[in-house]
């Protein structure tokens, strides 16, 4: 008999065993002679039911999850027999309720090709985009990418092809594309997951930004905590330049592009595009001042577009599809879809790829499936450690950067983190200045002494002592550090703060020392 099966490569499912139990059921379909097709793909995002192990039958996959070792040898029976009669049985994956409600466009490929498998990445749609984009033209590709709409990924949220466009038309013979995939914040993992598991479309997205803004070496900077990710990208890099995608004539078009990888040394600082910059040449991460733009004046001086991981992932749908297809989904100036991250104390947790304008109750509550200790939701995090609380009094706000401004708040990377009601959010408030602190490149004053004096401040509320003075003292210092502030780092950073202060005051005034003689 013959049996078809795919489990995930991903860090996630490694995490929790997924390499064990691939090894297992290789070795029982030996002792049974079997004839056993193991592939090891990307993850479905679908964390919470990892190692996730899926069959395939005439009638699409069928997901069997979470599989321990100890599973293998039952399971493995069943898929012989009766595969649907295994109480691990999900039924088809993509019927799942967490995965049938997305609308996956940039992560279609996730969880189904062998991530280093050039055939599975063509079969599936892979570098029609490229083609495209060669038969349009530079300026034409560059047009495309702006009447989609998209906007930067990476949380700035500015538009794309604007910046593709002022780099196209910057001056000079040497130009950069860079990758931002220094993914820091706190709940976020999109980044990761499209490099382990569909490198090629990250590869490709590079590729047509270098065609269509005249930049011939792009520059992939990944966080040295990914080493899973380093190594796929470094292979996947290798195999594409092999097959004559990456080099002197990509794909036969005529036009010269490579890219490399590199490695950060672990500071958030990094994740901002000029600090970003400063490493790659070789320097300490440290944020510039604009201008100049690095559009104009970047990497090593020259026009550069800097650019997030999945900004330049969602270019080759937009090029196969259309600029008009990809500006139907979403709301607003929020166009085309968003990998939302759901993470901290939430039941199903992963990662759900929708359009904008879903409200954050409805991927808590409904899609997140509330709080995995069952205690009721009191805070959601978004945006990483710089994101605003938001109560659930906010759970209407729809998944939008104009609507999240709106309420003071930042959809940053897409990372939703979840908090029920034993949190302290004075202690998150204290917690977001000392990140600050010691994340701070020490460039300007703001952020440098601002959020260490705000740490020290509110470790004075949290003793109890004079807090409302404190308070009014952390509140100021927060107006400086949020227009003072060379970059989003410490401007950034009275966000929780102050979100913290407005949603949760009670946690801060209930420790006051002088109020609680008094009575």
């Amino acid at each position: 008999m013959s049996l078809e099966i795919f489990i995930p490569r991903d860090s996630g499912a490694l995490a929790v065993g997924a390499d064990a139990v691939a090894a297992a059921l290789t070795a029982h379909a030996v002792r049974l002679g079997l004839d056993l097709r193991l592939t090891r793909t990307g993850s479905r995002g679908m964390y919470w039911l990892e190692p996730l192990v899926e069959m395939a039958t005439p009638a699409g996959r069928l997901g069997f999850g979470p599989v321990g070792l100890a599973d293998v040898p039952a399971l493995l029976a069943a898929l012989i027999a009766a595969p649907e009669a295994h109480p691990l049985c999900l039924g088809p994956t993509e019927r799942i309720g967490f995965f049938a409600r997305q609308q996956r466009l940039t992560f279609a490929r996730c969880g189904i090709t062998d991530p280093l498998s050039l055939a599975d990445y063509r079969s599936h749609g892979g570098y029609v985009g490229l083609q495209r984009a060669l038969s349009t033209g530079p300026a034409g590709t560059v047009e495309e990418v702006t009447r989609s709409g998209l906007r930067g990924r990476g949380g700035a949220g500015f538009p794309t092809g604007i910046k593709w466009q002022t780099v196209a038309r910057a001056a000079g013979p040497v130009k950069y594309i860079v990758c931002n995939a220094d993914e820091g914040d706190s709940g976020t993992f999109a980044d990761r997951m499209i490099m382990e598991g569909d490198p090629f479309v990250l590869i490709e997205g590079m590729t047509i930004a270098g065609f269509a803004t005249g930049a011939t070496h792009g520059y992939i900077y990944i966080r040295s905590e990914y080493p899973h990710a380093i190594a796929v990208m470094r292979e996947a890099i290798a195999i594409a330049r092999r097959e004559g995608l990456l080099g002197a004539d990509c794909l036969a078009g005529g036009f010269a592009f490579d890219m490399e990888v590199r490695v950060g040394a672990g500071a958030y600082v990094c994740g901002e595009e000029t600090a970003l910059l400063d490493s790659l040449e070789g320097r300490r991460g440290m944020v510039r001042a604009k201008p100049p733009l690095p559009a104009l004046e970047g990497l090593f001086g020259k026009p550069t577009v800097v650019n997030n991981v999945i900004s330049l992932a969602s270019v080759p749908w937009i090029m196969s599809q259309g600029g008009a297809a990809y500006r139907d989904f979403g709301m607003g100036r929020s166009r085309g879809t968003m990998p939302v991250q759901l993470a901290g104390n939430i039941r199903h947790g992963g990662l759900f790829e929708t359009a904008f304008g879903v409200t954050l109750g409805a991927l808590v509550e409904e899609i997140g499936g509330g709080t995995a200790s069952g205690r009721a939701v009191r805070a959601v995090q978004v945006g990483g450690p710089l994101g605003a609380y938001f109560p659930p009094a906010l759970f209407d706000t729809p998944f939008d950067y104009e609507a999240f401004a709106a309420r003071d708040g930042l959809i940053g990377h897409g990372g939703v983190v979840v908090f029920d009601d034993s949190v302290d959010m004075a202690q998150q408030a204290r917690f977001a200045m000392q990140f600050c602190a010691h994340e701070s490149c020490g460039k300007c004053t703001p952020c440098r002494i601002g959020s260490t004096r705000g740490a020290e401040v509110l470790e004075r509320v949290m003793r109890g002592e004079d807090v409302a003075a404190n308070l009014a003292l952390v509140e100021d210092l927060c107006m400086t550090m949020k227009f003072g502030s060379l970059c989003a780092l410490g401007g950034f950073t009275p966000y929780p703060v102050l979100s913290a202060l407005t949603h949760f005051r009670a946690d801060f005034t209930a420790r006051d020392i002088s109020l609680a003689a008094a009575e």
